[in-house]
């Protein structure tokens, strides 16, 4: 790898680092590169969330693709799943995602995606990275330790010795727009006719202008907190209970009906009462899944680590939840797979297949309006709908092992467990009637995470601390 090796990850979530210690305009250029070669003919979108290291990552990405013939389509700074979406609408041939997601402002990344709108599939993500891995050694025993710096590429690199071409294109939002507003589940005109009061707290991030001018659109009452992109977060960007605090005074200042809060990159949504108390992202999933099924009835999938309040959503539906590995490309698969309308992933990311197939805070906005507008504005109301469990999601150093060790670890934890079912498919989930503890290492961070539930915070605490201290793990 270009650069320090230093915090930079790989896998099916793209790529990200801190910058400066792993991440730098050369190793953008890198995976560009690489992507390109495995890009058909056509254009490759371009987009990035607000992060200030972003307009450094996105020149080094612009360079190497024109570079190598390629025609780039800037979207400029748009949620993800703006991007997403507009790739398969314009029938590029790929697109490239510059942001760290939720990670902390001293991150950075870029996400990638196919002709279809998706992110890369499992193997495909491991194909580039074989790529840039096998071009670095041959950089290196051709004595060029940069790699692909010098922008010039041999035969393998597509468009080798051609001038591409820069183009804008400022309409992609107003597409993502048109798309959620006809989504199954979201209605428009009750919203309109709902006088609803809401706060939109962006976090400085990509989704800080396109969701509070799509819901004015719709006639709601928007005040906007923390909504200028300019490349610096004032709070945490993970939108958990703890960054929230500002939005809940904001709510109960302004009398709203409820608050919403969006991660950098637009692709996640957390909710807060009207009495200023965050619900917590696992329920975002819950109402939103709940309020497509009562218009496209059918499968829901999810994740191995979200809430068992969509076991309950989807019984009251009558239909069958599937669950699959961490990380949205894998729900993505499963969804399309059991030919469902609705999934998503429990951290606030809802995937809805009439927009995008990949978690979209825009479209979930909408349903929990549209949930909101049906149930005489009433969010207590709407939450009471689905029973309640208490989560605890711990995070803890990797072993001294590394995933490796960890690995052996989860190996033998279910012996200690004789009565659970064990789900071996992401790290280890061992389930019982009322419960459920799930442990693997992050796509996204070099850390293990490791998510309980049960009926009481009691039972959730007590799952989480004796699955770790069974497996020696310590606290970050």
């Amino acid at each position: 790898m270009s650069g320090s090796a230093g915090t930079l990850m790989a896998g099916i979530s793209g790529v990200r680092g801190i910058v400066g210690e792993g991440l730098d305009s050369g190793v953008a250029s890198d995976y560009a590169s690489a992507y390109a070669t495995m890009c058909g003919e056509g254009p490759i979108l371009l987009a990035r969330d607000p992060r200030i290291s972003g307009e450094m990552l996105r020149e080094a990405v612009v360079e190497t693709l024109t570079g190598a013939g390629r025609t780039v389509v800037d979207l400029g700074v748009v949620p993800t799943p703006t991007l997403l979406l507009n790739t398969a609408l314009l029938g590029a041939a790929g697109g490239i995602m510059i942001t760290a997601s939720h990670n902390p402002i001293e991150w950075n990344g870029l996400k990638f995606a196919d002709p279809s709108g998706r992110y890369l599939a499992p193997e495909a993500s491991k194909q580039l990275i074989a790529e840039v891995e096998g071009i670095h050694r041959a950089g290196a025993e051709g004595g060029r330790k940069d790699g692909l710096r010098d922008g010039r590429r041999d035969g393998r690199r597509a468009g080798a010795g051609r001038s591409g071409q820069l183009r804008e294109d400022v309409g992609a939002a107003g597409r993502h727009r048109e798309l959620a507003a006809r989504a199954r589940g979201v209605d428009t005109g009750a919203i309109a006719g709902a006088g609803l009061k809401v706060v939109v707290d962006g976090g400085g991030g990509a989704a800080s202008w396109i969701v509070p001018s799509f819901l004015g659109g719709c006639g709601v009452q928007v005040h906007t907190l923390h909504c200028d992109p300019d490349g610096t977060f004032p709070r945490p960007p993970e939108p958990l209970p703890d960054a929230l605090t500002d939005l809940g005074r904001a709510v109960e200042e302004t009398g709203s009906d409820l608050g919403l809060a969006l991660d950098p990159d637009g692709d996640r949504l957390a909710l807060v009462g009207p009495d200023g108390a965050p619900l917590g992202e696992e329920v975002t999933l819950a109402l939103a899944a709940r309020q497509v099924l009562t218009a496209a009835p059918g499968p829901v999938v999810t994740n191995l680590s979200t809430s068992r309040m969509l076991d309950d959503v989807a019984k009251e539906a009558h239909t069958r939840l599937f669950r699959t590995p961490v990380g949205e490309i894998n729900v993505a698969e499963g969804m399309l797979a059991e030919d469902a309308v609705v999934g998503g992933e429990g951290n606030g990311g809802v995937i809805h297949r009439d927009v995008v197939m990949g978690r979209d805070g825009l479209t979930a906005a909408a349903l929990i309006l549209s949930a909101l507008a049906g149930s005489g504005n009433d969010l207590p109301g709407l939450r009471s709908a689905i029973p309640g469990y208490a989560m605890l999601k711990s995070r803890y150093a990797l072993p001294d092992d590394g995933v490796a060790g960890l690995g052996r670890r989860l190996q033998e934890l279910p012996s200690a467990y004789p009565g659970a079912r064990a789900d071996e498919r992401d790290g280890l989930r061992l389930d019982w009637e009322d419960r459920w503890v799930h442990i693997r290492p992050s796509n996204t961070e070099p850390i293990v995470r490791l998510i309980s539930e049960a009926p009481t915070a009691e039972g959730a605490r007590e799952l989480a601390e004796g699955a770790a201290a069974r497996m020696d793990l310590r606290s970050e």
